[in-house]
């Protein structure tokens, strides 16, 4: 039903998605550095709701409302700019934190964690142009069903992404031991990442193009 360029191409995005730090990786690793793999694994949990979220609205079709209503697009845009603005001076200021330095925070419950996974994703400005600007573009129209081809395009996303963000959860403890003995790479690590989410605003922000929708 769908082609094989178009499963690719959207796998590749999504590799490329959860590979750029994010609001969702920001998140999971420094839950699972400060409370544990089983913490960060019950957020992943939360973010993969968050995606089922998505989903169900692609599949719905409601992406098609960004583009009867480009202005309510363009501060989606924006909103989302702001925030990976907001996260990338956090990891750039002076005393500025890293997911992988460990932090007291108190140990959150089981509810909690899901649920801040889930609001996390829903508030993730990546995967919310992923969903309505950059998955219609992968549906033909000319192989019909064209909800059964944003269903299976939209759980190839899910499948990257979650199989990536549980090796960084897996993987997050030890990252932290091996930035704790080498301070400098440390600081390597919040310049890269505070650096790829400026970079990310700025291309987001300066973005021309339209929410696209595939045709019924």
């Amino acid at each position: 039903m769908i082609g094989t360029a178009a499963s690719v191409g959207v796998a590749l995005v999504a590799l490329g998605l959860v590979l750029t730090p994010g609001p969702n990786m920001v998140y999971l690793v420094s839950r699972s550095v400060a409370q544990g793999r089983g913490a960060g694994l019950i957020s992943l949990l939360g973010v993969a709701a968050g995606f089922g979220v998505y989903l169900a609205t692609a599949v719905a079709g409601l992406a098609a409302v960004f583009v009867l209503v480009p202005t309510l697009y363009a501060v989606v845009k924006l909103a989302g700019a702001g925030y990976l603005l907001w996260l990338a001076w956090r990891t750039l200021r002076p005393g500025g934190g890293s997911p992988f330095t460990p932090a007291p925070l108190p140990p959150d419950p089981p509810r909690r964690l899901f649920t801040m996974g889930l609001v996390t994703n829903l508030l993730n400005p990546k995967i919310a142009i992923l969903y309505v600007s950059l998955l219609p573009q992968f549906v033909d129209p000319a192989r019909g069903h064209v909800a059964a081809q944003s269903l299976l395009l939209g759980l190839t996303q899910i499948a990257v992404a979650l199989s990536v963000n549980a090796l960084i959860v897996l993987s997050a403890g030890a990252l932290a031991g091996f930035f704790a003995r080498r301070p400098v790479w440390l600081r390597v690590q919040r310049w890269v990442t505070g650096t790829a989410l400026a970079a990310l605003a700025v291309r987001i922000a300066t973005d021309r193009s339209r929410a696209a929708v595939a045709a019924p």
